[in-house]
């Protein structure tokens, strides 16, 4: 089995992602925050769209989805903790239980710290997992509503995941955080070496994401803080990071 994966830049800098089942053809669009390029996208990939998938209630994950729905037909999945503030969800999940595209079936993964209602959908067959803003690339949300250990839990849950796991994330946040990770290991052989990929990237105006779960292990910061003090302590750092 097969899923095919690939990030939709939206808005300022925000990706939504494609998914589609290769044994079925079914397909779902995560954090369809802006109709559209998302529409735009399915258009040229077919023009079907079965899903539309939810990772948080913030606006620029979801705002576009009645537009999208609207187009396309396709249902929407998402938080059932989240219900009150999401678009109208037509499958309500909770951490632990699974969801089926087609024949690819992913994993929901409790995924709180920037938001408290926040899920992460993995997909073995890609192998991928939409982080939403829990994982960037070589960092992590701000701690908007859950607390350093809610967020420290979270990103060990991700971490757990196969090393060869897709992290589909919702920003190209990616050249501050290598700043900023730079700045707590600066002799950090793996993110000097990532540093030159991703500037090399975005100056191609390509996305530097997704990376690897095996790549964040060498170089994300958070993940590889010992704990939930180091964590608390280099997020406050990372939000006054200039």
């Amino acid at each position: 089995m097969a899923l095919t994966v690939k990030p939709i830049a939206i808005l300022d800098d925000n990706y939504a992602w494609f998914l589609r089942d290769e044994a079925t053809g079914m397909t779902a669009v995560a954090d369809a925050a802006e109709a559209a390029p998302v529409i735009a996208f399915v258009e040229k990939e077919g023009g079907r769209l079965d899903w539309l998938l939810i990772t948080h209630h913030h606006g620029d994950h979801v705002a576009g989805i009645p537009e999208v729905q609207a187009r396309f037909g396709a249902k929407v999945a998402g938080a059932a903790a989240d219900a009150h503030r999401l678009p109208r969800l037509d499958v309500a999940l909770k951490p632990g239980d699974s969801f089926q595209l087609g024949e690819a079936k992913a994993h929901i993964l409790d995924s709180p710290g920037h938001t408290l209602g926040a899920i992460a959908w993995h997909f073995p067959d890609g192998p991928a997992v939409l982080s939403g803003d829990t994982m960037f690339a070589a960092g992590c949300g701000r701690l908007l509503e859950g607390t350093p250990a809610d967020m420290h839990g979270a990103l060990q849950a991700l971490g757990a995941l196969p090393g060869e796991t897709l992290v589909c994330c919702g920003h190209e946040y990616t050249l501050s955080n290598i700043k900023f990770a730079l700045s707590v290991e600066p002799d950090n052989a793996a993110l000097q070496a990532f540093a030159t990929k991703a500037k090399a990237l975005r100056e191609a105006g390509q996305p530097t994401v997704p990376t690897t779960i095996a790549d964040e292990h060498e170089f994300n910061p958070f993940l590889r803080a010992s704990d939930v003090a180091e964590l608390a302590a280099r997020r406050a750092a990372k939000d006054n990071f200039r």
